[in-house]
């Protein structure tokens, strides 16, 4: 236990920062993601995460956009379990036959006015999957979407960017 803990101190902090231009841009969207926020929430925004049967490339993107490196409750973006308190619906991945119930009870708890983004490019398209005996394809099969965060998969970057332009009243995102 001893030689680990000498390890840990010997070779102290190792992450890496985010590159310059990343940073940059992330500091502005960010900027205007808050402001936005508080202009239409006038509190946080709340998101429900809901992997409609993705293979969990754009889930770990989502979950990076809410490590400490990109920190996006520092925005007002907090994330809940319950629909029930959703303002946001972050739906990944082509739905699967099997999610197709789920997905819409989820959408039907989710309060008005909702809003619901397709992630990934198999949301928003059905991807690589499209449509099958086992797929549905795009989200926008099942549940009226808003707006589109294509990529495979999309940046946190690009997650918030998406958020900010869905919130700013942009139907459709692109790239």
């Amino acid at each position: 236990m001893l030689r680990i803990l000498h390890q840990i101190f010997r070779t102290g902090v190792v992450t890496e920062p985010l590159p310059e231009a990343i940073d940059a841009e992330l500091g502005v969207v960010g900027c205007h993601l808050e402001k936005a926020i508080r202009k239409r929430f006038h509190r946080s925004l709340v998101i429900r995460e809901v992997d409609a049967g993705s293979c969990n490339g754009c889930e770990l993107e989502i979950i990076a956009m809410n490590n400490p490196i990109y920190n996006c409750e520092r925005y007002g973006i907090q994330f809940t379990a319950s629909p029930r308190f959703a303002d946001l619906l972050l739906v990944t991945g082509p739905v699967s036959v099997n999610m197709e119930i789920a997905l819409k009870r989820t959408y039907n708890a989710t309060p008005t006015p909702k809003l619901v983004i397709a992630v990934g490019d198999c949301g928003c398209t059905g991807g690589i999957f499209g449509e099958s005996y086992a797929s549905l394809g795009a989200v926008a099969n099942v549940i009226p979407v808003d707006a589109r965060i294509p990529g495979c998969p999309p940046t946190p970057v690009q997650l918030l960017h998406g958020i900010l332009q869905l919130i700013e009243g942009r139907d459709v995102i692109s790239g």
